[in-house]
């Protein structure tokens, strides 16, 4: 049971970083994949101890083992069902989970396989769930050089195109930060653009202002993280006037040190700027948490009141890739709590 009685959104949650312990377990044990820990709790452990590192590039390091466990339709049906009803359960009103089909291929899958065993569990999720809705992001990734796997991010897109509307609800560019320029992926941009297809962007997280430039260069209007736009104060006057949306994820910039600590963190000042800030997981199983602690932080460490939830609260309704039927319902759940 959630102590905030809101109609919660989260737009920034990755499925692979969202897989309970106990599924991950079960499905290494059946898949023979090794685990480091000798009992479930002792897994439990590792998970969330591991979560503290010394950058976002070492955290991303902590994805390998969900990924191990995901190369099949089932399993990636099972944990996008098991993530809405955990969801759900959490009082979660919606939430976009993002995912990158071309890391589920190892063992055989396609892109398209990939993307169809999500919408199918997103389904079954939604179904089991009526109070809840959830649209799926498909990210390109940043793993290297931009032409290392530059036909993978493009098939993304166009795979994004082809089922939007059928659960895919936009695109979005995530991995690491800073080994090459952000700009140098503008063709992912380009062709989702070109197709008509909302996209949000990874960008000054790990890295400074300059990403953040970029990705508003490409036409982003929703930035993943983000923070260290902070850095750039006519940077972040832009952002204003262009109503971009901030998808700020508090425990997992602490947690790889892209920002000290919650006092510390500038999201408050962004949003006493007039930034559209929202307040999101990121990757709640691997950070041990869920929108509740992350609004605890918000009220007892970094400034907010509980009239900057809500408003942070309908900047997400606004943001979200949703049909404006459905966003003005949202709102008008998020005004009743005024």
């Amino acid at each position: 049971m959630s102590h905030y009685d809101l109609p919660k959104i989260d737009l920034h949650l990755h499925l692979d970083g969202s897989v309970l312990p106990e599924t991950a377990w079960e499905l290494a044990h059946q898949q023979g994949v090794p685990l480091p820990a000798d009992t479930l709790e002792e897994f439990r452990h590792f998970i969330v101890v591991t979560a503290d590192c010394r950058s976002v590039n070492e955290y991303l390091k902590r994805f390998e083992l969900p990924l191990q466990v995901l190369q099949d339709s089932a399993s990636l049906a099972r944990v996008t069902r098991e993530l809405i009803g955990l969801l759900a359960s959490q009082g979660l009103a919606y939430a976009e989970i993002r995912f990158a089909p071309q890391l589920h291929l190892r063992g055989g899958l396609t892109q398209r396989d990939a993307v169809e065993a999500v919408l199918a569990g997103r389904a079954e999720g939604l179904a089991a769930n009526p109070g809840i809705g959830a649209g799926i992001i498909l990210c390109a990734m940043s793993v290297g050089p931009e032409s290392v796997n530059m036909a993978e991010n493009l098939e993304t897109v166009r795979l994004a195109a082809e089922y939007r509307g059928r659960g895919v609800a936009a695109v979005d560019l995530a991995g690491a930060e800073g080994i090459v320029p952000l700009k140098n992926f503008a063709p992912v941009f380009d062709l989702a653009k070109k197709l008509d297809l909302p996209f949000t962007c990874h960008a000054g997280d790990s890295q400074g202002p300059d990403t953040v430039r970029d990705a508003l260069d490409f036409g982003a209007r929703r930035i993943g993280h983000g923070h260290h736009i902070f850095e750039d104060k006519a940077l972040c006057a832009r952002a204003v006037r262009d109503g971009v949306t901030l998808e700020i994820c508090p425990t997992s910039n602490v947690q790889c040190q892209s920002q000290p600590g919650y006092a510390q963190h500038p999201a408050k000042q962004l949003f006493d700027m007039g930034l559209r800030v929202t307040i999101n997981t990121d990757n709640m199983i691997l950070s041990g948490i869920d929108l509740d602690t992350e609004y605890d932080h918000c009220l007892q460490e970094m400034g907010f009141s509980r009239a900057d939830l809500l408003q942070m609260l309908a900047y997400s309704a606004e943001a979200a890739f949703l049909p404006q039927s459905e966003k003005a319902e949202l709102l008008a759940r998020i005004r009743a709590c005024r």
